[in-house]
């Protein structure tokens, strides 16, 4: 049996003092404004989703508590819904916005038990399969109305709601990893060590990090299912891939290392740190497809190998979402652009490729290839499902990540038209103006606009992808290197301009597995074929490119309104193998436009085989593959907004 996870603590006292952990700080709420087609897709997920939810249906469960089986978790939606709309209200702070939350958190106290329980399972089934799971959402979202409002009386629930758990599944007794699903092995009821840990930061309450720390010991505990425990912290440390480690579980596995994120600000044991770091590694290496998400049958599944195959269910929302959080959390704690590099890759690609058009809702499963498909209700009673309660989550965080401080200046890691206002460390106030249509276009220019003339370093991540970059300060060179942040520490006035250029050129992309298929992105954004503009005929073509892989890409001179870009692509045509061999262009456009009617006449593909036969392109049927059982492929729900949000 290996030997128990002992966390180390550095607190001086069992008072929490803020954590200096952190190398970047999340925007300041108000501060960040997002323009171009980004900023509309902001938009519409806060007008048409999230700011028109009927706070009704989600509610009800609440109230009634009749839940008791593993179909039963609705104790999630309350929760991912208010997060995302506390993270809308910290991007847009209006009166209207407020006002919505204010009222989802006055409903979800109202049903606040005695003892403190809030939540959707019938009494005598409480730590139920989704109980626990369910608590965890609760605490999330009354922790990101607080630190909204600084109403104690909401953190006050939030306590006397964590204190119910503890009184009923006291350390020592009953072990968290053998909570819920006998098939998650503990995964989802574990991962409360997120919520639990930002309790104890907020309140220094010593009994909340006693739990998160019993929490993460008993990770090394033998447990029914593991002689040793589930071993995360140790399996990640040795390189295990994510599919050989315990659950295979995607998005409740990462779930729990965010929440040893939080437990490594408060404690300062770098083992942590660096467990989290090395299984977001794994991912990357072995698990994360080309559009930036993961998973097969919301499973890892060596999923960088098998993405050029028709997978059943790939790539869950959630599991999206809960990548960008996990890359978040790992860039405001290390500093790395290549986490930055990471969010604006599942941004453009994963996540606003799930989303219908007009941010209403959201797909379960994302596919490389075939249909684009709606979430069904997975309850009809809320009008929910998983992944359309979670999808503005990740898409809200962008805001918070965008342009970022550090101790000495600013960060900025997302290029896109807007505004962002930034305060020193000295309380000095910086105005920032991007004007550019990236990632569109590739030419970036920023007004750096202190109150007053000021030294300190602005810091512009350069992508890694980036290998022909230009780099100026008021017509001055400056130098860069992809992969990193490009430090500029001068003098500024009010006025100065940085000019930046990135490299924009197609890339071919090698199957990771070695089968023949390649795959294009350009710049950060990955590039499918789509037949509305690419149609099915009689050729066999070959995608064609330079001595370095790289693609010539044409602006396409016509293309649907409803595709944000389009590009001619070179293709060769050999109808002979010795000779007669000529090139043909073919459009291919971006990822999240490419099947966007969401129906069975629009289909798309990512990966280009070599040959690629143009008549056999597009695969059809794949809805049965990702909605097995169902008779029909899921339509867009008709729901109609509440009529007490009122969106304004």
């Amino acid at each position: 049996m290996a030997s128990e996870i002992a966390i180390e603590d550095k607190c001086s006292s069992s008072a929490y003092r803020p954590s200096t952990m952190d190398q970047l700080i999340p925007a300041t709420p108000g501060t960040i404004v997002i323009g171009g087609w980004l900023g509309e897709k902001l938009d519409q997920s806060m007008a048409r989703r999230v700011m028109s939810q009927d706070i009704e249906r989600i509610i009800r469960p609440y109230r009634e508590r009749f839940e008791e089986t593993a179909a039963d978790w609705r104790c999630e939606y309350w929760g991912k819904w208010v997060t995302s709309a506390a993270l809308g209200y910290a991007y847009q702070p209006t009166p209207g916005h407020r006002a919505v939350i204010d009222r989802g958190v006055k409903a979800l106290l109202s049903t606040q038990t005695p003892d403190g329980y809030i939540g959707t399972y019938k009494d005598d089934k409480r730590l139920g399969t989704w109980d626990v799971w369910g608590r965890k959402y609760t605490l999330l979202g009354l922790l990101a109305y607080y630190d909204l409002t600084g109403d104690h009386a909401v953190l006050d629930a939030a306590c006397r709601h964590a204190d119910c758990l503890i009184r009923e599944a006291p350390p020592g007794v009953v072990n968290l990893s053998e909570n819920g699903h006998e098939a998650l092995m503990g995964l989802p009821a574990s991962s409360i060590l997120e919520p639990v840990t930002r309790l104890y930061q907020r309140t220094g309450e010593q009994r909340y990090l006693d739990f998160a720390k019993r929490i993460v010991s008993d990770w090394s505990r033998q447990t029914m299912y593991f002689p040793a425990g589930p071993q995360l912290i140790e399996q990640a440390l040795a390189g295990v891939p994510p599919s050989q480690m315990g659950s295979r579980k995607a998005y409740e596995m990462m779930s729990c290392f965010e929440g040893l994120c939080e437990v490594y600000r408060i404690t300062g044991d770098r083992r942590l740190l660096d467990a989290a770091v090395a299984f977001a590694q794994s991912i990357r290496r072995l698990e994360l497809m080309i559009h930036g998400s993961a998973s097969n049958q919301e499973l890892w599944c060596d999923g960088a190998r098998l993405q050029t195959e028709s997978l059943e269910e790939p790539t869950e929302t959630c599991v999206t979402v809960t990548w960008m959080k996990l890359c978040d959390q790992l860039l405001r704690l290390t500093g790395d652009p290549l986490w930055a590099d990471e969010l604006e890759i599942s941004l453009y690609n994963a996540l606003l490729g799930s989303m219908t058009p007009g941010g209403e809702w959201w797909a379960y499963f994302s596919p490389l290839q075939g249909q684009r498909v709606p979430s069904h209700y997975q309850h009809d009673d809320v009008q929910m499902s998983c992944c359309a309660a979670n999808g503005p989550r990740g898409l809200l965080l962008t805001p918070r990540w965008a342009v970022m401080g550090d101790d000495e200046g600013i960060v900025v890691n997302l290029y896109a038209p807007g505004t962002a206002r930034h305060t020193l460390t000295d309380g000095t106030l910086v105005e920032l103006m991007q004007e550019t249509d990236y990632p569109v276009g590739g030419r970036i220019t920023i007004s750096v606009s202190p109150s007053m003339k000021k030294t300190f370093p602005v810091r512009l991540r350069i992508p890694a992808w980036s290998r022909n970059t230009t780099l100026e300060v008021n017509g001055q060179p400056v130098a860069w290197e992809a992969g990193c942040y490009a430090t500029i520490a001068r003098e500024w006035s009010p006025g100065d301009k940085i000019s930046l250029s990135l490299d924009l050129r197609g890339r071919a992309i090698a199957a990771p597995s070695g089968a023949p298929q390649f795959a294009v992105m350009r710049g950060p954004v990955l590039l499918a074929m789509d037949n509305r503009i690419a149609p099915p005929q009689d050729l066999a073509v070959w995608l064609a490119t330079d001595s370095e892989g790289f693609v010539e890409l044409t602006p396409a001179t016509s293309k649907p309104d409803d595709i944000w870009m389009a590009f001619e692509v070179p293709f060769e045509v050999r109808p002979s193998h010795y000779f007669n061999h000529y090139t043909t262009s073919i459009a291919l456009c971006d990822y999240a436009s490419a099947g966007n009617k969401w129906c069975s006449d629009n289909l798309f593909r990512v990966w280009l085989p070599r040959p690629l036969f143009l008549r056999h392109a597009y695969p059809d049927g794949t809805w049965k593959i990702m909605c097995p059982g169902k008779q029909a492929c899921p339509g867009m729900p008709m729901q109609s907004p509440s009529a007490e949000a009122g969106w304004q």
